[in-house]
C-alpha cells in the first residue's frame, strides 16, 4: 500500500541542502520513493504553529520502503547532508 512522508526543513546551511538535492532522488528511488510535492513557501491553514521554510511530500510504494529508506546504512551520508542542512523532521503518514 502506498505510503507518504511529510518532510519539513528550516535551512541553516544551503550548501549542504544543495549537496543533498544532488543525491536525494537516487536515494529515494532505491526504496521505491519519489518527491510528490515540494514547496519553498508553505503556509499554515490552521493551528498555532510556525510554517517551516520548506515542506515536501514523499511517496513510497510501501510503508516498509519508507522505513528502509530512512534506516539504510548505505544512505547515512545522504541523510547526514539533509539533517546537517538545518532543522528537519519526517512524519510517516
Amino acid at each position: 500500500m502506498t505510503a507518504y512522508a511529510f518532510v519539513t526543513l528550516d535551512v541553516t546551511d544551503p550548501d549542504k541542502l544543495a549537496a543533498y538535492r544532488e543525491v536525494a532522488g537516487d536515494a529515494l528511488a532505491k526504496h521505491g520513493g519519489k518527491v510528490l510535492q515540494a514547496s519553498a513557501s508553505p503556509s499554515v491553514l490552521e493551528g498555532d504553529i510556525t510554517a517551516p521554510q520548506m515542506a515536501v511530500v514523499l511517496e513510497f510504494d510501501t510503508r516498509e520502503g519508507a522505513e528502509n529508506w530512512r534506516a539504510d546504512p548505505d544512505l547515512a551520508e545522504t541523510h547526514a547532508l539533509r539533517t546537517g542542512s538545518g532543522r528537519t523532521s519526517i512524519t510517516l503518514l
